[in-house]
């Protein structure tokens, strides 16, 4: 991954730390492979100790807003503590994938 690309990650993570609390937090994709042309998405994996409607909402909204300030979509995958340890999820092919190629933030 490149540095502009890690610093809006970080940024984004920060901003994320205000107001939920995040267990991993994980850049993948073309982003985080150095493979991504002029108008790709960057791809965040979020796993959070608890989420309701409410809280969701206001995370979306962070992610738009640091999208929207670096002239970048980015792409999350939100889930909760819950879901990824006690779900078919912790079975998925994509979370597999993100926990051995995604880039840790």
């Amino acid at each position: 991954m490149n540095e502009s690309n890690y610093k809006i990650a970080k940024e984004l993570k920060k901003r994320l730390s205000d107001v939920v609390s995040l267990i991993d937090f994980r850049v993948f994709g073309s982003r985080a492979k150095g493979t991504q042309g002029e108008y790709s998405d960057m791809d965040v994996f979020i796993e959070v100790e608890y989420l309701d409607k409410e809280l969701e909402k206001g995370v979306r909204e962070i992610i738009w807003e640091e999208g929207f300030e670096n002239s970048i979509y980015i792409s999350p995958l939100l889930f909760t503590r819950h879901e990824i340890e006690d779900s078919p999820l912790r079975a998925s092919p994509i979370v597999k994938n993100i926990n051995e190629e995604g880039i840790k933030v």
